[in-house]
């Protein structure tokens, strides 16, 4: 019997054979088949706009959750930067027409212009203008400007930035001039001054009389006063009496206080008084009236700041307007002051002032003129006594008395009562000394 195995018959093998080819390969392990994909009849492939419209179906696990919630996330910020989109497409356009309105309110207003003075014309289209403010400059002459109106001194208006000339001011009138007119005449009268009689008839020949009478003098053969100043304490009335005079002429009247003439600048002072009078000669006949003018007419002395030498320079230059080289004519000035021991000589000097018009305090007679003007519309009690009051030592002046029949007519209306008893002007008495003499009672110390 051979050992080999016959053709055709599988030899079978035993755990410790090898594979003729020699590799230890193990056997797999048994796996069930795979269930069937489909069960029953094959479906046929849903074709048009049904198998579009249908939708695959998914299983909502924990991954396609979290997708979905950035998905939402990433929309929600592209909802967003479309609205923000589409709201700058909406107000860009809003913003150029604001912008575009805002050039043309600026196109209506116009750009600022500054005042100047034409001090020399050099040719047709340049000139040298100045400034208050600032030096002289040579600068052009715009094409449209009427260069047969230009003239060495008038007012003209210049280009904020590159100063030059595009305009002529017709009014050279200084604004500030304009104010110092009055327009309404006062309602003040002669009648409304208790006493003063010799200070009334010395203001009307100095003043008034040369106005409208002036071939009274001419027959004489004096000029006329060219000014008067009234002096005198605090409450006398002197500007009481200036506007007597502004009631009762029918000249220009200008006002002016002293303060007023004291500019900032350099030279603004000077220029003021200058257009002052330049203004009262257009206006003539008019009355100028200064008051406090010692605010600019002190006593010159060695001045040592800039404000001192401007003040001084203000005053050299209302010397030369009350009596210098030109004729002043029909303009008379009246200057008010508390204080005429302060004021300079040379502005009190006869051919500038020729009057000095002392305003004391009011005597017995004055006193009682006084109380009843003021009380002329007051409704008076029948016990009241003005002679208590009218022959007091106290020194009272207008101002003191006008005060006491004021603040008794308050006391009524405190106590509401529609007159005014004597009670009331004690008592009214008492408070304005009280304030004059500065808190200390009367009858305190003897």
């Amino acid at each position: 019997m051979g050992q080999g195995t016959p053709g055709g018959m599988n030899r079978q093998g035993f755990p410790g054979d090898r594979k003729p080819d020699g590799s230890d390969k193990k056997d797999k392990k048994f796996e069930p088949a795979a269930p069937p994909a489909r069960v029953g009849r094959k479906q046929r492939k849903q074709k048009g706009s049904e198998a579009a419209a249908r939708l695959p179906t998914v299983t909502p696990l924990t991954k396609c959750k979290l997708r979905l919630l950035k998905l939402e996330r990433i929309k929600d910020y592209l909802l967003m930067e479309e609205e923000f989109v589409a709201n700058q497409e909406t107000l860009k356009p809003q913003e150029e027409k604001a912008e575009e309105d805002r050039s043309k309110v600026d196109d209506l207003r116009g750009s600022p212009m500054s005042v100047g003075n034409l001090e020399e014309l050099i040719d047709e289209n340049h000139a040298i203008v100045s400034s208050s403010v600032g030096p002289e400059y040579y600068v052009g002459i715009l094409s449209f400007v009427d260069k047969d109106q230009l003239e060495p001194g008038c007012a003209i208006l210049m280009h904020n930035k590159v100063l030059s000339v595009v305009g002529l001011l017709q009014d050279e009138v200084d604004p500030m001039v304009s104010v110092m007119k009055v327009e309404k005449a006062p309602l003040e009268s002669y009648a409304d001054i208790g006493g003063l009689d010799s200070q009334i008839q010395e203001i009307k020949e100095a003043v008034e009389l040369p106005l409208t009478h002036p071939e009274l003098y001419e027959d004489i053969g004096i000029k006329p006063p060219k000014g008067v100043i009234l002096y005198g304490e605090p409450g006398t009335g002197k500007t009481l009496l200036a506007k007597a005079v502004a009631n009762s002429t029918s000249a220009t009247f200008l006002r002016v206080v002293g303060s007023e003439l004291i500019q900032k600048y350099l030279g603004d002072g000077p220029k003021l008084v200058r257009e002052l009078f330049r203004v009262a000669d257009d206006l003539s006949p008019s009355i100028v009236f200064i008051d406090e003018i010692d605010a600019v007419g002190t006593k010159r002395y060695d001045a040592h700041s800039g404000g001192e030498r401007e003040i001084q320079r203000t005053m050299l230059e209302l010397l030369n307007q009350l009596d210098g080289f030109d004729s002043r004519g029909d303009v008379k000035v009246i200057l008010a002051t508390n204080r005429i021991e302060s004021l300079d000589p040379a502005l009190l000097r006869p051919g500038r002032i020729d009057r000095k018009i002392e305003f004391p305090l009011p005597d017995i007679k004055t006193r009682r003129r006084i109380f009843q003007i003021h009380t002329s519309r007051m409704t008076l009690a029948d016990d009241v006594n003005f002679e208590e009051f009218v022959m007091t030592k106290d020194e009272f002046s207008g101002a003191d008395i006008k005060a006491i029949c004021t603040e008794a007519g308050l006391l009524a209306l405190r106590e509401r009562r529609m007159k005014v008893t004597h009670a009331d002007f004690k008592k009214a008495k008492e408070k304005v000394m009280f304030k004059k003499k500065e808190g200390v009672p009367e009858g305190l110390y003897m």
